[in-house]
């Protein structure tokens, strides 16, 4: 059983789909907002950005100089760019696409 197993549900099924709907980075603002506390947004644009910065092949001490992140937060985000789902791969594959249009 993947996490993908273990995530599905209802709940999960209808934030997904609620956050596919936004099509602004201001609507983006607003939703997250509602959503998450401003710690919770912290962190995980930090992950993706950490996840940006390993698959640019930046080493570790520079990472936690660029972004602060701990350097167990780095070695988690690394273990998932090699051994997970490749999430980080498609949103960063798809950014590179959107912004060499």
């Amino acid at each position: 059983m993947n996490i993908n197993d273990k995530m599905k549900s209802e709940d999960f099924e209808f934030l997904f789909k609620a956050i596919l709907q936004l099509e602004t980075v201001d609507e983006c603002y607003k939703f997250f907002e509602d959503l998450c506390t401003m710690q919770e947004l912290i962190s995980i644009s930090q992950r993706l950005r950490v996840a940006k910065l390993l698959s640019e092949k930046m080493i570790y001490n520079n990472i936690v100089k660029e972004t602060g992140a701990s350097t167990a937060t780095i070695s988690r985000v690394n273990r998932t760019l090699q051994y997970g789902n490749n999430g980080y791969k498609v949103i960063f594959e798809r950014l590179d696409a959107e912004e060499n249009k």
